[in-house]
C-alpha cells in the first residue's frame, strides 16, 4: 500500500506542477496579447473614454454659451432696431459682420 500512496503523491504533485506552468503560460500569454492590443490601438489613435468625455462636456459647454450669446445678440438687435430705421435691419448679417480696419 506504501508503494500505491507514493505512486498517487507523485502524480498528483506532478498534476500541480503542471497545473502551476499552465497558469503562468496563460498569465504570460494574457500579458502579451494585452500588449499587443494596446499597441494596436495606439497606432489606430483612438482616445480613451475620460478623453471623449472631456471634449464633450467642453462641447456642449460651448453649445450652451453659443445660445447665449445668439439670444444675447437678438436682444441686442431688437433694442438697436427700435431706434434704427427700417432699411437698417434689412441688411444681410455677412455685411454687417464685415469691418475693414
Amino acid at each position: 500500500m506504501q508503494g500505491q500512496n507514493k505512486f498517487f503523491d507523485d502524480i498528483s504533485r506532478l498534476m500541480t506542477n503542471a497545473m502551476g506552468v499552465a497558469q503562468g503560460a496563460k498569465t504570460e500569454a494574457e500579458t502579451a496579447m494585452k500588449g499587443w492590443v494596446d499597441r494596436w490601438m495606439a497606432d489606430r489613435d483612438f482616445v480613451t473614454r475620460e478623453e471623449f468625455d472631456a471634449v464633450r462636456a467642453m462641447a456642449v459647454k460651448a453649445r450652451e454659451e453659443n445660445a447665449a450669446l445668439a439670444a444675447r445678440v437678438a436682444a441686442l438687435e431688437a433694442a438697436l432696431a427700435g431706434g434704427k430705421p427700417a432699411a437698417a435691419e434689412k441688411k444681410p448679417a455677412s455685411s454687417r459682420a464685415k469691418k475693414t480696419d
